[in-house]
C-alpha cells in the first residue's frame, strides 16, 4: 500500500488565478516586488494552490494559510478553511484547487515576505516574496505602483 502523503502541485503567487472545471489556470507568477516607495500597496494579486490528495487521505482537512515578513509579524489575518476529500470509488486521487484573490496588498517595508501553508496543522510548504525598492537611474523619474517581476 502506499504511504499516505499530500502532494503541492502548484503553489504560486501570481497576477491572477481561476478554476476553470477543475484546472487550474494561472496568469503571471511571481516572485518579487520592485517597488517606488515603500511601505507599497500591490494593486491585486492572487495565491493560487492545487493540492492532491490520494483515497486514504480522505475526509475532512484543514487549511491555514498566513503571510508573514521576515519577522515573523503577519502582514493580512491568517485564512483558515475548511475541505472535505470524497472520491469517486474509481479514482486514485483527486486534486483540490485553492485561490485567494488578494487586493490592495499593503507590505509594510522592503524584504523577504512568505506565506506558509498548513495542512491539518502540519506546514506543508512556504512561498517567498521579496520587496525591493526602485533605485532610479539620474533624470529619470519612477512610477507610482509597485511592479512585480
Amino acid at each position: 500500500m502506499l504511504q499516505s502523503r499530500v502532494e503541492i502541485q502548484v503553489a504560486a503567487l501570481c497576477d491572477a488565478a481561476t478554476d476553470y472545471d477543475g484546472k487550474l489556470c494561472l496568469l503571471g507568477a511571481f516572485d518579487t516586488i520592485i517597488a517606488t516607495s515603500v511601505p507599497a500597496v500591490h494593486p491585486q494579486c492572487a495565491l493560487a494552490l492545487r493540492i492532491v490528495f490520494r483515497k486514504e487521505e480522505e475526509g475532512s482537512h484543514q487549511l491555514r494559510l498566513s503571510f508573514l515578513d521576515e519577522d515573523g509579524r503577519s502582514i493580512v489575518p491568517p485564512l483558515d478553511t475548511a475541505m472535505e476529500v470524497a472520491l469517486p470509488p474509481n479514482f486514485f486521487f483527486s486534486a483540490r484547487n485553492v485561490i485567494l484573490n488578494l487586493q490592495q496588498l499593503e507590505l509594510p517595508r522592503e524584504g523577504f515576505y512568505e506565506i506558509n501553508l498548513h495542512l491539518d496543522g502540519r506546514h506543508i510548504t512556504s512561498i517567498p516574496l521579496q520587496v525591493i525598492r526602485a533605485v532610479e537611474a539620474p533624470g529619470e523619474s519612477a512610477a507610482d505602483e509597485p511592479l512585480d517581476g
